[in-house]
């Protein structure tokens, strides 16, 4: 349900740019970026999930989906960041200022005005599925585990890649004490992102414990 940042993004980025244009002779860094993500070498890798974070859009979505199984944890850190960067980006510039500014309002544990704010993405934009996740969060935070799990749900229909959303579903479960169904949905997040920590250790603890309560 989370993002995070790179301060370097803007350097490698351009980097990248002119790398890919003198290179291919292509003035489309997005396409150069995502062929450079699954054939470059390492360092290319990551500047090209880096360079998309700042300017790709849902054709990337794939290959970014494919590099968070990099051999490289780097690409893989890199690929998580800009998977969340182009998931913000709904294209309608209104949508993406009333998104932030839930946002802002959730940080300030002003969780009222946040599921506001975006219950109004939602009706602006009802297709993207980002409005449901940010409110999905804001419920969480509020302990409304039933209204948070619907907006999973509806966030997993619309982008059935958003580990974010399925992890957050599974949080859910655990508060509502559904431990199968917790596990379910934990292990459908590792399906696309394997390499969450914080999931794989939840999975193993429900696991044991269900062991547990069978013998």
């Amino acid at each position: 349900m989370f993002i995070t940042g790179s301060s370097l993004l803007g350097l490698a980025a351009s980097l990248l740019v002119f790398a890919m244009v003198t290179r291919n002779g292509s003035t489309d860094p997005g396409s150069q970026a995502t062929s450079l993500l699954q054939t470059g070498t390492p360092p290319e890798r990551r500047q090209a999930a880096d360079l998309l974070a700042q300017i790709g859009d849902q054709r990337a979505v794939p290959a970014l989906a494919q590099a968070l199984r990099d051999a490289d944890a780097l690409v893989r850190e890199a690929a998580e960041r800009a998977l969340w960067n182009v998931w913000h980006r709904s294209g309608i510039p209104d949508v993406d200022a009333r998104l932030y500014e839930g946002i802002i309002a959730m940080q300030r544990r002003a969780f009222e005005q946040a599921t506001a704010l975006f219950t109004a993405v939602i009706e602006m934009a009802p297709s993207f599925a980002e409005g449901y996740n940010k409110r999905a969060t804001a419920y969480y935070m509020m302990q409304d585990f039933e209204q948070s799990l619907s907006d999973c749900d509806r966030t997993i229909a619309l982008n059935p890649l958003h580990f974010g959303a399925l992890s957050g579903a599974g949080l859910c479960q655990l508060g509502l004490h559904n431990l199968p169904k917790a596990l379910e949905y934990f292990e459908r997040a590792l399906a696309v992102n394997p390499h969450m920590q914080q999931i794989q250790r939840y999975v193993e603890d429900i696991k044991q414990f269900l062991r547990d309560q069978s013998l």
